[in-house]
């Protein structure tokens, strides 16, 4: 990312100006002209000197630390979307966003009520599948549920043989390539926490499968791809998985949709119902 120096200048100028000293805990005295805070008192709340800020706004001081940054933002009291912002002008990455665990927004759950028309999930991003709808249970019983002991898409495909024979023998070694590639980043941008690294062990004493692909350091989001699956009652099954990004960083929708033409599985999936699901 580059530094926008004016851009970066022109932003904490009007951010600034924006506020009050009431709104940040400072007695306004009776001959203030200066419109919001002033730059000196922006200094104090940010913990760095006056000279510092003066050159950021005068777009001719260095580029600031992502620790500069966060003291701005929170001596301005930006939102979380000002915050990223200011992240951006001066040439950082946005910190991550909020998690939010294995809670579901209310939202989130609306949505997995009213899609009855096709197979959709929630699924964190380090492979845990929180909730899904009626269709997609019919679909992928036989692959992974909500349950605690089989939640886990990842862990589920490198240590249960009866998981991965529900997928094309030819796909096996690309489908593997995937989840492994999206967990390497997912555990990148979590900064290897407790969660990532329990789960990563987990998975290296279980698989040498998992082992020799987590090894070859390959990284890539699963945003749109095919899914091919050997249902046991249906037998092969193609849709399209589009995983869509959600308020949450930690959490993502994934709906499966028929190709063109393909439209009759889903009433199929439909006669089975919810309830069935095969070990």
């Amino acid at each position: 990312m580059t530094l926008k120096r004016p851009d970066l200048a022109d932003f904490l100028r009007r951010s600034r100006e924006r506020l009050t000293p009431r709104d940040v805990g400072f007695v306004e005295g009776p001959r203030r002209r200066t419109p919001g805070l002033r730059r000196e008192e922006v200094a104090v709340l940010a913990w760095m000197s006056a000279d510092y800020y003066v050159r950021l706004e005068q777009a001719r001081g260095p580029q600031p630390s992502v620790q500069v940054l966060g003291a701005l933002a929170g001596a301005l009291r930006l939102t979380e979307d000002e915050r990223d912002h200011l992240y951006v002008l001066a040439g950082h990455r946005p910190p991550e966003g909020a998690r939010a665990g294995e809670y579901l927004r209310p939202g989130l759950r609306y949505l997995l009520d009213r899609l009855d028309g096709v197979p959709v999930q929630v699924v964190s991003d380090l492979g845990d599948l929180l909730a899904q709808n009626d269709l997609a249970l019919a679909l992928f019983g036989c692959v992974c549920t909500v349950a605690d002991e089989d939640r886990n898409i990842v862990v589920r495909r490198f240590t249960d043989p009866g998981v991965r024979g529900h997928f094309a023998t030819d796909e096996h070694e690309e489908q593997a390539r995937q989840l492994v590639a999206d967990l390497r980043a997912a555990t990148t941008r979590r900064g290897d926490d407790a969660a990532s690294r329990s789960l990563v062990a987990r998975l290296r004493s279980a698989s040498p499968e998992f082992v020799a692909l987590w090894n070859r350091h390959e990284v890539a989001v699963r945003r749109s791809h095919p899914y091919r699956l050997v249902h046991p009652d249906l037998g092969r099954i193609e849709l399209d998985c589009e995983v869509l990004a959600t308020p949450a960083v930690d959490q993502r929708l994934r709906i499966f949709t028929p190709p063109p033409g393909g439209t009759s599985v889903l009433d199929e999936l439909r006669v089975l119902g919810p309830q069935h699901r095969h070990d």
